[in-house]
């Protein structure tokens, strides 16, 4: 049984039908993501933009989240404790972005388990180039942890975009893997 009901006008991709007097045709979510659009969707017509709205909300969330456990565990262990801290924000942020997005955005179903490993591997991508690029900024540059954090989360936000928006919640032909 298919994931949720699709049109085959759209090619298989669910759709949400044109508000009356509206111009605009089904809508398309991004990288064959299927499932009805979700809340929001009647504010913001644009699945993208409401995806990187998405995104902008955890990663200010992500930030907080760093900002409180760098401030409990920085200091310890020879200030190495920007690590377990950065550990702590990814494990925190992956679950947060993950109920988000499939809640709020993309509102898929079934599959929760795979769709939460394919998430967190685009995470895991992420969270090593973090990693490297923290410990560079850190320890060899010297700059502020707090920072360097900062810096870094503008590139690991754009990598996750595009790993989620095209392989994360994506189904195959009639909904099942």
């Amino acid at each position: 049984m298919p994931d949720s009901e699709t049109r085959p006008e759209t090619g298989g991709i669910p759709s949400v039908p044109p508000e009356s007097g509206s111009v605009e045709g089904p809508a398309r979510a991004p990288g064959g993501i299927q499932g009805p659009q979700g809340p929001m969707f009647r504010i913001i017509k644009d699945q993208r933009v409401l995806f990187l709205m998405v995104g902008g909300v955890n990663t200010v969330v992500g930030a907080l989240w760093f900002v409180l456990f760098d401030a409990l565990l920085g200091h310890r262990w020879n200030g190495w404790g920007h690590y377990p801290a950065l550990v702590l924000t990814y494990a925190f942020s992956i679950l947060c972005a993950f109920v988000l997005y499939r809640k709020v955005v993309f509102r898929v179903h079934g599959h929760v388990w795979r769709d939460l490993m394919r998430f967190a591997s685009v995470y895991v991508v992420a969270f090593i180039i973090n990693l490297a690029l923290l410990g560079v900024l850190v320890y060899v540059l010297h700059w502020p942890a707090i920072v360097s954090q900062f810096l870094i989360v503008f590139v690991t936000t754009a990598l996750s975009w595009f790993g989620h928006s095209s392989f994360s919640f994506r189904r195959s032909g009639g909904g099942r893997a």
